[in-house]
Protein backbone atom coordinates (compact mmCIF):
# COMPACT_ATOMS: atom_id res chain seq x y z
CA UNK A 1 0.00 0.00 0.00
CA UNK A 2 1.28 3.66 -1.64
CA UNK A 3 1.91 5.98 1.45
CA UNK A 4 -0.69 9.06 0.66
CA UNK A 5 -0.16 12.68 1.57
CA UNK A 6 -2.37 14.61 2.72
CA UNK A 7 -3.29 17.90 1.03
CA UNK A 8 -1.98 20.93 2.04
CA UNK A 9 -4.47 23.75 3.97
CA UNK A 10 -5.82 26.37 2.02
CA UNK A 11 -5.34 28.84 5.09
CA UNK A 12 -2.78 28.06 7.68
CA UNK A 13 -4.36 30.56 10.11
CA UNK A 14 -8.36 30.57 10.27
CA UNK A 15 -11.18 31.20 12.21
CA UNK A 16 -14.52 29.78 12.63
CA UNK A 17 -17.63 31.95 13.62
CA UNK A 18 -20.90 30.99 14.75
CA UNK A 19 -23.49 33.49 14.39
CA UNK A 20 -26.07 34.76 16.87
CA UNK A 21 -28.48 37.77 17.52
CA UNK A 22 -26.33 38.15 21.09
CA UNK A 23 -23.12 36.56 21.07
CA UNK A 24 -20.74 34.89 18.67
CA UNK A 25 -19.03 31.46 18.92
CA UNK A 26 -15.12 31.88 17.78
CA UNK A 27 -12.85 29.23 17.05
CA UNK A 28 -9.43 30.02 15.77
CA UNK A 29 -7.54 26.61 14.50
CA UNK A 30 -3.24 27.22 14.15
CA UNK A 31 -0.20 24.78 13.43
CA UNK A 32 0.46 23.42 16.72
CA UNK A 33 3.30 23.97 18.34
CA UNK A 34 4.01 20.51 20.26
CA UNK A 35 3.18 18.00 17.13
CA UNK A 36 4.78 18.42 13.59
CA UNK A 37 1.54 18.44 11.07
CA UNK A 38 -0.52 18.71 13.71
CA UNK A 39 -3.17 21.57 14.56
CA UNK A 40 -4.18 23.41 17.84
CA UNK A 41 -7.41 25.46 18.15
CA UNK A 42 -8.70 27.42 20.79
CA UNK A 43 -12.63 28.76 21.33
CA UNK A 44 -14.21 31.75 22.81
CA UNK A 45 -17.52 33.44 23.23
CA UNK A 46 -18.14 37.23 22.27
CA UNK A 47 -20.70 40.14 22.46
CA UNK A 48 -22.19 41.46 19.58
CA UNK A 49 -21.73 44.94 20.34
CA UNK A 50 -19.29 47.08 18.70
CA UNK A 51 -16.85 47.11 21.53
CA UNK A 52 -16.78 43.60 21.84
CA UNK A 53 -16.98 42.72 18.47
CA UNK A 54 -13.23 45.09 18.65
CA UNK A 55 -12.06 42.94 21.58
CA UNK A 56 -12.91 39.87 18.84
CA UNK A 57 -10.71 41.77 16.05
CA UNK A 58 -8.12 42.02 18.34
CA UNK A 59 -8.01 38.64 19.57
CA UNK A 60 -7.67 37.24 16.09
CA UNK A 61 -5.21 39.53 15.17
CA UNK A 62 -3.45 37.91 18.45
CA UNK A 63 -3.50 34.90 16.69
CA UNK A 64 -2.36 36.29 13.05
CA UNK A 65 -5.49 34.94 11.34
CA UNK A 66 -5.64 34.96 7.55
CA UNK A 67 -9.22 34.55 6.55
CA UNK A 68 -12.45 34.09 8.96
CA UNK A 69 -15.51 32.38 7.69
CA UNK A 70 -19.06 33.09 9.09
CA UNK A 71 -22.72 31.80 7.70
CA UNK A 72 -25.22 34.18 6.72
CA UNK A 73 -27.52 33.79 9.39
CA UNK A 74 -30.43 36.25 8.74
CA UNK A 75 -28.75 39.74 9.26
CA UNK A 76 -27.29 38.75 12.03
CA UNK A 77 -23.46 38.20 10.12
CA UNK A 78 -23.62 41.44 8.98
CA UNK A 79 -21.88 43.60 11.99
CA UNK A 80 -19.45 40.63 12.86
CA UNK A 81 -18.59 40.84 9.26
CA UNK A 82 -18.38 44.73 8.57
CA UNK A 83 -17.02 45.39 11.43
CA UNK A 84 -13.91 42.93 10.91
CA UNK A 85 -13.64 43.96 7.28
CA UNK A 86 -12.73 47.31 8.11
CA UNK A 87 -10.29 46.26 10.31
CA UNK A 88 -8.16 44.79 7.79
CA UNK A 89 -9.39 41.08 8.61
CA UNK A 90 -9.99 38.91 5.70
CA UNK A 91 -13.63 37.59 6.06
CA UNK A 92 -15.66 34.87 3.95
CA UNK A 93 -19.46 34.54 4.10
CA UNK A 94 -20.73 31.03 3.53
CA UNK A 95 -24.67 30.20 2.22
CA UNK A 96 -26.00 28.33 5.04
CA UNK A 97 -27.10 25.35 3.28
CA UNK A 98 -23.30 24.21 1.89
CA UNK A 99 -21.63 24.42 5.28
CA UNK A 100 -23.96 22.06 6.96
CA UNK A 101 -22.01 19.36 8.96
CA UNK A 102 -22.41 15.50 8.45
CA UNK A 103 -25.61 14.21 9.58
CA UNK A 104 -25.56 12.56 12.69
CA UNK A 105 -22.71 14.91 14.68
CA UNK A 106 -23.85 16.64 17.77
CA UNK A 107 -24.89 20.59 17.38
CA UNK A 108 -23.85 23.18 19.64
CA UNK A 109 -22.16 26.65 18.89
CA UNK A 110 -19.05 25.58 19.74
CA UNK A 111 -19.11 22.56 17.69
CA UNK A 112 -20.73 24.49 15.07
CA UNK A 113 -17.57 27.25 15.09
CA UNK A 114 -14.97 24.43 14.95
CA UNK A 115 -16.50 23.03 11.85
CA UNK A 116 -16.49 26.37 10.16
CA UNK A 117 -13.38 26.96 11.35
CA UNK A 118 -11.93 23.64 9.67
CA UNK A 119 -14.55 24.68 6.16
CA UNK A 120 -12.48 27.86 6.07
CA UNK A 121 -8.89 26.30 6.49
CA UNK A 122 -9.16 23.49 3.70
CA UNK A 123 -11.32 25.98 1.34
CA UNK A 124 -13.61 23.37 0.65
CA UNK A 125 -16.52 25.72 0.18
CA UNK A 126 -16.67 28.74 -1.93
CA UNK A 127 -17.87 31.99 -0.51
CA UNK A 128 -20.85 33.79 -1.44
CA UNK A 129 -20.50 37.91 -2.85
CA UNK A 130 -20.17 40.24 -0.92
CA UNK A 131 -19.69 44.14 -2.25
CA UNK A 132 -17.81 46.85 -1.48
CA UNK A 133 -19.01 49.15 1.00
CA UNK A 134 -20.18 51.72 -1.96
CA UNK A 135 -22.12 49.74 -3.32
CA UNK A 136 -23.61 48.81 0.01
CA UNK A 137 -24.96 51.85 0.57
CA UNK A 138 -26.57 52.56 -3.19
CA UNK A 139 -28.26 48.56 -2.51
CA UNK A 140 -29.96 49.83 0.83
CA UNK A 141 -31.79 52.90 -1.27
CA UNK A 142 -32.35 50.86 -4.79
CA UNK A 143 -33.74 48.22 -1.91
CA UNK A 144 -35.97 50.96 -0.23
CA UNK A 145 -37.06 52.32 -3.25
CA UNK A 146 -38.29 48.96 -4.63
CA UNK A 147 -39.73 48.61 -1.68
CA UNK A 148 -41.67 51.77 -1.53
CA UNK A 149 -42.92 51.01 -4.60
CA UNK A 150 -44.12 47.78 -3.92
CA UNK A 151 -45.86 49.32 -1.17
CA UNK A 152 -47.48 52.05 -3.43
CA UNK A 153 -48.49 49.45 -5.79
CA UNK A 154 -50.75 47.49 -3.39
CA UNK A 155 -52.44 50.89 -2.11
CA UNK A 156 -53.47 51.47 -5.62
CA UNK A 157 -54.42 47.43 -5.71
CA UNK A 158 -56.38 48.32 -2.41
CA UNK A 159 -58.27 51.54 -3.96
CA UNK A 160 -59.33 49.28 -7.28
CA UNK A 161 -61.19 47.14 -4.33
CA UNK A 162 -62.78 49.54 -2.60
CA UNK A 163 -64.09 51.23 -6.20
CA UNK A 164 -65.41 47.54 -6.98
CA UNK A 165 -66.91 47.21 -3.44
CA UNK A 166 -68.75 50.79 -4.04
CA UNK A 167 -69.97 49.61 -7.32
CA UNK A 168 -67.78 52.30 -9.23
CA UNK A 169 -66.77 50.82 -12.50
CA UNK A 170 -64.32 53.35 -13.74
CA UNK A 171 -61.39 50.90 -14.23
CA UNK A 172 -63.60 49.57 -16.86
CA UNK A 173 -63.65 52.76 -18.95
CA UNK A 174 -59.75 54.31 -17.89
CA UNK A 175 -56.69 52.12 -18.11
CA UNK A 176 -54.84 53.80 -15.46
CA UNK A 177 -56.90 54.92 -13.00
CA UNK A 178 -53.86 56.76 -11.06
CA UNK A 179 -53.49 58.81 -13.88
CA UNK A 180 -53.80 62.48 -14.34
CA UNK A 181 -57.59 62.02 -15.03
CA UNK A 182 -58.17 59.35 -12.57
CA UNK A 183 -56.82 60.91 -9.44
CA UNK A 184 -58.97 63.90 -9.94
CA UNK A 185 -61.98 61.96 -10.07
CA UNK A 186 -60.96 60.30 -7.45
CA UNK A 187 -59.85 63.05 -5.33
CA UNK A 188 -62.98 64.77 -6.00
CA UNK A 189 -65.23 61.42 -5.09
CA UNK A 190 -63.19 61.34 -1.46
CA UNK A 191 -64.21 65.48 -0.80
CA UNK A 192 -67.86 64.96 -1.76
CA UNK A 193 -68.80 65.14 -4.87
CA UNK A 194 -71.37 62.67 -6.10
CA UNK A 195 -72.47 64.00 -9.48
CA UNK A 196 -71.23 61.35 -12.82
CA UNK A 197 -71.82 64.60 -15.02
CA UNK A 198 -68.98 66.62 -13.11
CA UNK A 199 -66.95 63.79 -12.50
CA UNK A 200 -66.79 63.17 -15.74
CA UNK A 201 -66.12 66.82 -17.28
CA UNK A 202 -62.75 66.22 -15.60
CA UNK A 203 -61.53 63.80 -17.74
CA UNK A 204 -58.95 65.20 -20.27
CA UNK A 205 -57.57 64.38 -24.07
CA UNK A 206 -58.76 61.90 -25.90
CA UNK A 207 -60.72 60.55 -22.42
CA UNK A 208 -63.28 62.79 -22.99
CA UNK A 209 -64.35 60.64 -26.06
CA UNK A 210 -65.55 58.38 -23.21
CA UNK A 211 -67.66 61.25 -21.57
CA UNK A 212 -70.86 58.89 -22.05
CA UNK A 213 -69.40 55.89 -20.57
CA UNK A 214 -67.65 57.86 -17.74
CA UNK A 215 -70.98 59.04 -16.88
CA UNK A 216 -71.97 55.42 -16.37
CA UNK A 217 -69.26 54.24 -15.11
CA UNK A 218 -69.36 56.98 -12.13
CA UNK A 219 -72.60 56.34 -10.92
CA UNK A 220 -72.54 56.80 -7.00
CA UNK A 221 -75.45 55.04 -5.79
CA UNK A 222 -73.68 52.80 -3.94
CA UNK A 223 -70.73 54.75 -2.54
CA UNK A 224 -70.94 55.82 0.89
CA UNK A 225 -69.36 58.15 3.06
CA UNK A 226 -67.70 55.26 4.58
CA UNK A 227 -66.47 54.70 0.89
CA UNK A 228 -65.12 58.53 0.63
CA UNK A 229 -63.06 58.06 4.46
CA UNK A 230 -61.14 54.84 3.61
CA UNK A 231 -60.39 56.55 0.00
CA UNK A 232 -59.23 59.53 1.34
CA UNK A 233 -57.14 57.73 3.56
CA UNK A 234 -55.83 55.77 0.83
CA UNK A 235 -54.88 58.86 -1.96
CA UNK A 236 -52.93 60.02 0.94
CA UNK A 237 -50.38 57.42 1.36
CA UNK A 238 -50.06 56.99 -2.04
CA UNK A 239 -49.37 60.26 -2.33
CA UNK A 240 -47.11 59.98 0.66
CA UNK A 241 -45.05 56.79 -0.96
CA UNK A 242 -44.93 59.09 -4.13
CA UNK A 243 -43.08 62.03 -2.21
CA UNK A 244 -40.62 59.13 -0.63
CA UNK A 245 -39.57 57.44 -3.99
CA UNK A 246 -38.89 61.02 -5.52
CA UNK A 247 -36.62 61.59 -2.32
CA UNK A 248 -34.95 58.37 -2.90
CA UNK A 249 -34.81 59.23 -6.72
CA UNK A 250 -32.52 62.00 -6.26
CA UNK A 251 -30.88 60.59 -3.25
CA UNK A 252 -29.70 57.43 -5.43
CA UNK A 253 -28.63 59.83 -8.50
CA UNK A 254 -26.29 61.46 -6.39
CA UNK A 255 -24.91 58.05 -4.88
CA UNK A 256 -24.64 56.91 -8.64
CA UNK A 257 -22.55 59.73 -10.09
CA UNK A 258 -19.20 57.61 -10.09
CA UNK A 259 -20.93 55.06 -12.29
CA UNK A 260 -22.31 57.39 -14.73
CA UNK A 261 -20.10 55.44 -17.05
CA UNK A 262 -21.60 52.31 -16.47
CA UNK A 263 -24.95 53.26 -16.12
CA UNK A 264 -24.89 54.98 -19.84
CA UNK A 265 -23.50 51.46 -20.80
CA UNK A 266 -26.38 49.09 -19.51
CA UNK A 267 -28.86 52.09 -20.61
CA UNK A 268 -28.19 50.89 -24.11
CA UNK A 269 -29.50 47.40 -23.20
CA UNK A 270 -33.22 47.12 -24.68
CA UNK A 271 -36.08 46.55 -21.58
CA UNK A 272 -33.42 48.46 -19.73
CA UNK A 273 -34.12 52.24 -18.08
CA UNK A 274 -32.24 54.71 -15.71
CA UNK A 275 -33.37 52.68 -12.93
CA UNK A 276 -33.22 49.08 -13.69
CA UNK A 277 -29.26 50.25 -14.18
CA UNK A 278 -29.29 51.46 -10.65
CA UNK A 279 -30.81 48.61 -9.38
CA UNK A 280 -28.42 46.36 -10.84
CA UNK A 281 -25.56 47.75 -9.97
CA UNK A 282 -26.54 48.51 -6.55
CA UNK A 283 -26.83 44.68 -6.46
CA UNK A 284 -23.80 43.43 -8.27
CA UNK A 285 -21.80 46.45 -8.12
CA UNK A 286 -19.41 47.23 -11.24
CA UNK A 287 -16.22 45.44 -10.60
CA UNK A 288 -16.71 42.15 -12.68
CA UNK A 289 -13.78 40.45 -11.32
CA UNK A 290 -16.05 38.89 -8.80
CA UNK A 291 -18.37 37.13 -11.86
CA UNK A 292 -15.36 35.76 -14.15
CA UNK A 293 -17.66 34.57 -16.87
CA UNK A 294 -21.16 35.64 -17.29
CA UNK A 295 -22.15 32.01 -16.85
CA UNK A 296 -21.08 32.97 -13.13
CA UNK A 297 -23.19 35.97 -12.68
CA UNK A 298 -26.37 33.90 -14.85
CA UNK A 299 -25.81 31.06 -12.03
CA UNK A 300 -25.42 33.57 -9.00
CA UNK A 301 -28.80 35.36 -10.20
CA UNK A 302 -30.44 32.49 -10.55
CA UNK A 303 -31.38 33.10 -13.93
CA UNK A 304 -29.14 29.64 -15.80
CA UNK A 305 -31.13 26.79 -16.19
CA UNK A 306 -29.56 23.88 -13.42
CA UNK A 307 -31.13 20.62 -14.47
CA UNK A 308 -30.85 17.73 -12.17
CA UNK A 309 -30.01 14.10 -14.04
CA UNK A 310 -29.60 10.86 -11.99
CA UNK A 311 -29.33 7.13 -14.08
CA UNK A 312 -30.05 9.28 -17.08
CA UNK A 313 -33.03 10.78 -15.75
CA UNK A 314 -33.70 14.43 -15.57
CA UNK A 315 -35.52 15.41 -12.34
CA UNK A 316 -36.93 18.71 -11.23
CA UNK A 317 -36.81 20.39 -14.74
CA UNK A 318 -34.56 23.42 -14.69
CA UNK A 319 -35.24 24.46 -11.44
CA UNK A 320 -32.84 27.06 -10.37
CA UNK A 321 -33.30 28.36 -7.13
CA UNK A 322 -34.79 31.68 -5.69
CA UNK A 323 -31.79 33.98 -6.47
CA UNK A 324 -31.93 37.79 -4.94
CA UNK A 325 -35.18 38.64 -5.10
CA UNK A 326 -34.42 42.02 -6.60
CA UNK A 327 -32.28 41.77 -8.66
CA UNK A 328 -35.11 39.21 -10.10
CA UNK A 329 -38.12 41.51 -10.00
CA UNK A 330 -35.23 44.57 -11.78
CA UNK A 331 -34.67 42.01 -14.69
CA UNK A 332 -38.17 40.64 -14.79
CA UNK A 333 -39.65 44.03 -15.42
CA UNK A 334 -36.75 44.52 -18.01
CA UNK A 335 -38.03 41.44 -19.53
CA UNK A 336 -41.31 42.07 -19.73
CA UNK A 337 -41.05 45.63 -21.50
CA UNK A 338 -38.52 44.35 -23.74
CA UNK A 339 -41.64 42.32 -25.45
CA UNK A 340 -42.78 45.75 -26.97
CA UNK A 341 -39.87 46.68 -28.71
CA UNK A 342 -38.97 45.94 -31.80
CA UNK A 343 -35.48 45.07 -31.22
CA UNK A 344 -33.26 41.93 -30.94
CA UNK A 345 -34.35 40.83 -27.72
CA UNK A 346 -37.78 41.75 -28.37
CA UNK A 347 -38.00 39.47 -31.60
CA UNK A 348 -36.19 36.68 -29.65
CA UNK A 349 -38.91 36.69 -26.95
CA UNK A 350 -41.66 36.85 -29.38
CA UNK A 351 -40.12 33.51 -31.53
CA UNK A 352 -39.57 31.87 -27.71
CA UNK A 353 -43.03 32.53 -26.61
CA UNK A 354 -44.11 30.26 -29.64
CA UNK A 355 -42.68 26.91 -28.23
CA UNK A 356 -41.98 27.58 -24.48
CA UNK A 357 -44.13 29.28 -21.75
CA UNK A 358 -44.23 32.97 -21.85
CA UNK A 359 -42.54 33.40 -18.34
CA UNK A 360 -39.86 30.78 -18.92
CA UNK A 361 -39.34 32.66 -22.26
CA UNK A 362 -39.15 35.90 -20.02
CA UNK A 363 -36.25 34.38 -18.10
CA UNK A 364 -34.27 33.54 -20.97
CA UNK A 365 -34.63 36.85 -22.20
CA UNK A 366 -33.27 37.84 -18.47
CA UNK A 367 -30.57 35.87 -18.72
CA UNK A 368 -29.76 37.44 -21.87
CA UNK A 369 -29.72 40.71 -20.59
CA UNK A 370 -28.11 39.90 -18.03
CA UNK A 371 -24.53 38.57 -20.28
CA UNK A 372 -24.91 41.86 -22.25
CA UNK A 373 -24.81 43.53 -18.79
CA UNK A 374 -21.42 41.49 -18.04
CA UNK A 375 -20.26 42.24 -20.89
CA UNK A 376 -20.68 46.29 -20.68
CA UNK A 377 -19.44 46.22 -17.09
CA UNK A 378 -16.42 44.11 -18.23
CA UNK A 379 -15.07 46.37 -20.49
CA UNK A 380 -15.38 50.27 -20.32
CA UNK A 381 -14.84 50.59 -23.82
CA UNK A 382 -17.88 48.02 -24.90
CA UNK A 383 -21.09 49.51 -26.40
CA UNK A 384 -24.01 47.54 -26.81
CA UNK A 385 -24.83 46.74 -30.73
CA UNK A 386 -28.56 46.55 -31.91
CA UNK A 387 -28.71 43.51 -34.27
CA UNK A 388 -32.29 44.58 -35.15
CA UNK A 389 -35.94 42.24 -34.96
CA UNK A 390 -34.93 40.59 -38.01
CA UNK A 391 -31.28 39.19 -37.45
CA UNK A 392 -32.74 36.02 -37.30
CA UNK A 393 -34.87 35.66 -40.20
CA UNK A 394 -31.76 37.11 -42.03
CA UNK A 395 -29.51 34.06 -41.17
CA UNK A 396 -32.09 31.37 -41.34
CA UNK A 397 -32.67 29.15 -44.63
CA UNK A 398 -35.50 29.42 -46.65
CA UNK A 399 -36.75 25.96 -46.00
CA UNK A 400 -36.40 26.80 -42.04
CA UNK A 401 -38.51 29.83 -42.39
CA UNK A 402 -41.19 27.90 -44.52
CA UNK A 403 -41.08 25.14 -42.04
CA UNK A 404 -41.34 27.42 -38.93
CA UNK A 405 -44.62 29.31 -40.43
CA UNK A 406 -45.96 25.67 -41.33
CA UNK A 407 -45.84 24.73 -37.63
CA UNK A 408 -47.31 27.79 -36.94
CA UNK A 409 -50.72 27.07 -39.20
CA UNK A 410 -50.80 23.59 -37.91
CA UNK A 411 -50.81 24.11 -34.19
CA UNK A 412 -53.72 26.81 -35.30
CA UNK A 413 -55.68 23.85 -36.63
CA UNK A 414 -54.50 24.16 -40.36
CA UNK A 415 -53.29 21.78 -43.08
CA UNK A 416 -50.35 23.19 -45.07
CA UNK A 417 -49.17 22.00 -48.67
CA UNK A 418 -46.20 24.14 -50.28
CA UNK A 419 -45.88 24.32 -53.91
CA UNK A 420 -42.70 26.41 -54.94
CA UNK A 421 -43.34 29.79 -57.10
CA UNK A 422 -40.76 31.02 -59.97
CA UNK A 423 -39.13 33.82 -57.88
CA UNK A 424 -39.59 35.86 -61.15
CA UNK A 425 -42.82 35.62 -62.17
CA UNK A 426 -44.48 34.54 -59.57
CA UNK A 427 -46.11 31.88 -60.82
CA UNK A 428 -46.33 27.47 -59.64
CA UNK A 429 -42.57 25.69 -60.74
CA UNK A 430 -43.22 22.80 -62.78
CA UNK A 431 -42.60 19.45 -60.34
CA UNK A 432 -39.92 17.26 -61.30
CA UNK A 433 -40.50 13.91 -62.09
Amino acid sequence: MEEAQDEPLFCERAAGIDIGKQSVMVTVRVPSETRKGGRAQETREFGTTRRQLLELADWLRSWGVERAGMESTSDYWKPAYFLLEQQGLECVLYQASKVKAQPGRPKSDKLDSVWLAKVTEQGSVAGSFVPPEDIRRLRTHTRYRRRLTQARTAEKQRVEKLLEDAHLKLSSVISDVHGVSGTEMLRALAAGERSPRVLAEMARGVMRRKLAALREALDCSFFTEEHAFVLSMMLDNIDHYDRQVAVLDEKIAVMCEPYERQLAQLDQIPGFGMKTAQDLIGEIGVDMSAFPTAGHLCSWARVAPRPKESGGRRKGGSATGNGSPCIGAALGEAAVSVGRTQTFLGAKLRRLVRHMPKKKAQVAIMRTQLVAAHALLSDPEAEYAELGPGYYDERAGTTRQARGHVRSLERLGWKVTLEPLDPGTGELTAQAG
